[in-house]
């Protein structure tokens, strides 16, 4: 989608850099600037002057994140214990594939806890993977320990233990000459001889890359008839990887270097892997390279699904699990979800507002009823009345209720700390943040000059021809 606004632009900046900081919340900080900007147009609208609005949203802004350090509920201890990361991945799940989000819930967690070494600081989203097969349910997605390429191996070796892996980008194949030739066979013996030529140069290279102590041959191309034939031999093990992105992270996985030419590997180009071993996943084949090192642990979820589209939605959502989960390894603190946080927020922040003599006290309370937008979203999309909603959670956090949030099975409310619905604490502080800041820099602009696209004029549109 291109934007061509500048305001819209900024959003979208936020939205992108949430998505660096955090890895999830990006709707939450695109609704929530939104919202703020709905709120101050009303605002300028009444008479009040965009510097007032402006001071009186820094002031709420800070003020939200104050508020926002003393409403952690709990924090996770050990991230590697999966109980304790479960609740926070399970939220992040249910708002992408409700219904599944237990089961995927459970499955990110261990993929994670697997890839996590023992520092966990040091956790990388990228080494939990995850691999597409269309076919049966959701429900038969499932968690292999290594790193995975969807289909099986070239030639007749299926199973090998201690892989040392020689990875090329090149094929796997005779090296072919530009130039034409011809060859003038006038009997058997020059048929044999020509041929032999053929299998004596393959034979060299195959019998280099053995020596060399390599007993995979991962390829981004094609690989030979020949070839094979004296890998089987040489009990060398073929791989064809066609994408060169699945390449890379194949090379960051075992070690290795890719190579450009079908030479003997280096001890520095080959990669260590423990076993790789192809696995039937509901009557399709994958190759799995399992590494059980500390440096270089991997998980690979195989995600099943009917269609491309539910396979690609549950790749969101995984991708947002272990996002929240590298979120929970940064900084360990929890916060009510549900919309119970917002709307805590909101009255806190009015009863700020009232402390605030000078005008920005109404740019503070528009700041504040902002984030009702939440609890009014959640209503609406469950199928609920959003103003209902929402003068319910206001009644329940005015009795003092701190933690009731919506509850999207039956549109009343809930206890969100005691239904296990619960936010990373980094989601919230990151999305307030750049939300509030993009707002500031919107409401700061006087004026937009918007200039004519450089070029000549625009081509004219296809039109239907007359029929002969």
């Amino acid at each position: 989608m291109e934007v061509e606004h500048p305001a819209a632009k900024l959003l979208v900046q936020a939205s992108n850099a949430m998505q660096q900081e955090v890895g999830d919340g990006t709707n939450f900080v695109v609704t929530l600037a939104g919202e703020f900007l709905s709120q101050a147009e009303s605002l300028i609208r009444m008479g009040l002057h965009a510097s007032d609005i402006i001071e009186g949203y820094k002031k709420a802004g800070n003020k939200s994140l104050e508020l926002l350090e003393k409403m952690t509920v709990q924090n996770v201890d050990d991230c590697l214990v999966k109980e304790n990361v479960i609740p926070a991945i399970r939220t992040a799940i249910a708002s992408k594939q409700y219904g599944y989000e237990n089961f995927l819930a459970d499955l990110v967690a261990q993929a994670c806890i697997n890839a996590c070494p023992s520092d966990v600081r040091g956790f990388n989203v990228d080494s939990v993977r995850v691999v597409k097969l269309d076919g049966e349910s959701i429900l038969s997605t499932k968690l292999i320990r290594g790193f995975v390429i969807g289909r099986s191996t070239e030639n007749t070796l299926k199973h090998l233990k201690k892989a040392k892996i020689a990875v090329y980008s090149c094929a796997v194949d005779i090296p072919s000459l530009e130039t034409k030739g011809t060859a003038l066979i006038e009997n058997a013996e020059d048929l044999i001889q020509y041929s032999k030529k053929e299998e004596d140069v393959m034979q060299d290279i195959i019998t280099n890359i053995h020596k060399s102590g390599a007993n995979v041959i991962v390829s981004n191309s094609t690989f030979g008839d020949l070839a094979l034939h004296f890998m089987n031999r040489f009990g060398i093990m073929g791989v064809r990887v066609p994408s060169k992105w699945e390449i890379r992270r194949l090379c960051s996985a075992v070690s290795a270097r890719v190579m450009n030419r079908l030479d003997a590997p280096t001890t520095e180009d080959l990669g260590t892997c423990d076993a790789v071993d192809v696995v039937d996943v509901g009557g399709k084949s994958i190759t799995v390279f399992a590494q059980d090192r500390d440096d270089s642990k991997l998980s690979t979820i195989v995600i099943r699904g009917a269609t491309q589209n539910v396979l690609e939605d549950v790749e969101r959502a995984i991708d947002d699990g272990v996002n929240i989960f590298k979120a929970l390894t940064k900084d360990k603190r929890l916060v009510a979800g549900a919309g119970a946080l917002e709307m805590e927020l909101q009255k806190e922040l009015t009863h700020y507002a009232e402390s605030n003599p000078g005008l920005d006290q109404y740019a503070v309370r528009k700041f504040a009823s902002s984030f009702e937008v939440v609890g009014r979203t959640l209503a609406e999309v469950s199928g609920f009345n959003g103003t209902d909603m929402v003068t319910r959670l206001e009644v329940d956090h005015n009795a003092g209720k701190k933690h009731q949030g919506v509850n999207v099975e039956d549109g009343t409310t809930l206890d969100a700390l005691q239904a296990g619905i619960v936010d990373p604490y980094l989601t919230k502080y990151w999305a307030i943040r750049l939300a509030t800041d993009t707002v500031l820099t919107v409401l700061s602009v006087n004026q937009i000059i918007v200039a004519k696209q450089a070029g000549g004029p625009k081509n004219r549109q296809d039109q239907a021809r007359d029929e002969d």
